[in-house]
């Protein structure tokens, strides 16, 4: 079976109600598709008209018309300027459409011929109210997710998307609740959540909506060893000042031990550099190789830029008030050993290197590290456009 690309939007509302990690548990955790782009959309009314129109012409028509309304009423901006955010989730695989429209289930998921209680998205988040009198009229509609039906509409409804997000920023200015005070912060869901299906990337997001912080921008990235080398430069003096020593003191006593002999204190100098040294050095490389899925010593310059490693990870920009703290309340400390119950580093994390999520500590580094991650550049629109071309005359 071809290989296809599929998206899934959450709509504004279910973004809103902090929905958005149930959903992408859900999707990460039933289904063999592989992640590929997410971007944070804020449509412009010419856009959410474009994509209504689309609707009526493209689904079952009933259906279609039901959908095109409710993306007319709730997508564009509101009228104090206000910007309505969606997120749109890029995936690749086989039968991409079928599976995605199966996980994402009917539009009406309380009526009468479909009894199921949680096992779809839009049985969990979705809703839809008929007039009890007349059932043909909706009295309240929310989709909670759309995604296409088929691999034809999608086809058409990628390239109008990846247009749009092509030319949108990937971080929403004045997004609906916005205000002057509000602060950011950067959040990387780590290489080692994506490894195979799994809710916990989805956990993750849900246990960081306690904050009541809003999503303005979200991108999956891949970091190159020079990046990873440039984010974590600092780790590295770190490790040369605190762990080489504890390494050199350590051999000491091995040494004393081993040998049976009393080994003088200048000693410790010569170990730290002879054992302590390159030890941190290692424990560096491997927190490299952890983050970008190579070691930068086995490296060529030019291997060290590229931006395609197998480790991925998921950079997301959460704004709101004292964002920064509320964002490290949550995630713990870096010791996942050390953290209090409850909060995602103690839940998820393994040890200091492998603790499941990074989080900016000041305004300072949010402004180095969005720089290191490239911000405002999002790869969602390009893999889109890799894969219609791709099979430009297959849907011919």
């Amino acid at each position: 079976m071809a290989t296809e690309v599929s998206y899934i939007i959450i709509t504004p509302y279910s973004l809103l109600k902090s929905r958005t990690g149930g959903i992408i548990a859900r999707l990460m955790s039933r289904t063999d598709l592989e992640f590929i782009g997410a971007q944070m959309l804020a449509f412009t009314r010419e856009m959410a008209e474009r994509y209504a129109s689309d609707l009526e012409t493209g689904e079952a028509i009933e259906t279609g018309k039901l959908l095109a309304r409710y993306v007319r009423e709730n997508f564009p901006p509101r009228e104090d300027g206000g910007k309505e955010r969606a997120l749109m989730l890029l995936f690749r695989g086989e039968d991409a459409c079928r599976k995605l429209t199966e996980i994402t289930g009917r539009l009406s998921p309380y009526s009468p011929r479909s009894l199921s209680a949680g096992e779809t998205l839009r049985d969990t988040y979705a809703d839809l109210v008929e007039d009890k009198d007349n059932p043909s009229v909706v009295r309240y509609f929310e989709p909670a997710v759309l995604t296409p039906p088929n691999m034809k509409e999608a086809r058409r409804k990628l390239k109008m998307f990846a247009d749009f997000a092509a030319a949108s920023s990937n971080l929403i200015d004045n997004s609906l609740g916005h205000t002057p005070e509000d602060e950011r912060t950067l959040v990387i869901i780590k290489p080692d959540n994506w490894r195979h299906p799994s809710s916990r990337p989805g956990n993750i997001i849900d246990m960081l909506s306690r904050t009541g912080l809003r999503i303005v921008g979200c991108k999956v990235h891949r970091m190159s060893v020079n990046d990873a080398l440039d984010f974590y430069g600092s780790v590295r003096e770190a490790l040369h000042n605190k762990l080489a020593p504890k390494i050199g003191e350590r051999a000491k006593a091995i040494l004393e031990e081993q040998l049976g002999v009393r080994l003088p204190a200048a000693s410790i100098g010569k170990l730290i550099d002879a054992v302590g040294i390159p030890f941190a050095d290692d424990q560096f490389s491997q927190l490299i190789e952890f983050m970008s899925g190579k070691r930068p010593e086995n490296c060529s310059e030019a291997e060290r830029r590229l931006q395609n490693n197998p480790a991925k990870c998921l950079v997301l920009i959460y704004e709101g008030h004292d964002a920064i703290r509320k964002i490290r309340s949550v995630l713990g400390p870096t010791d996942p050993s050390k953290a209090p119950g409850g909060t995602v580093r103690r839940d998820f994390g393994s040890d200091v290197m492998v603790n499941t999520a990074h989080a900016s500590d000041s305004p300072a580094s949010v402004e180095r590290e969005m720089k290191i991650i490239r911000i405002n550049q999002n790869s969602l629109s390009t893999r889109i456009y890799e894969y219609l071309e791709e099979t430009a005359s297959s849907a011919e």
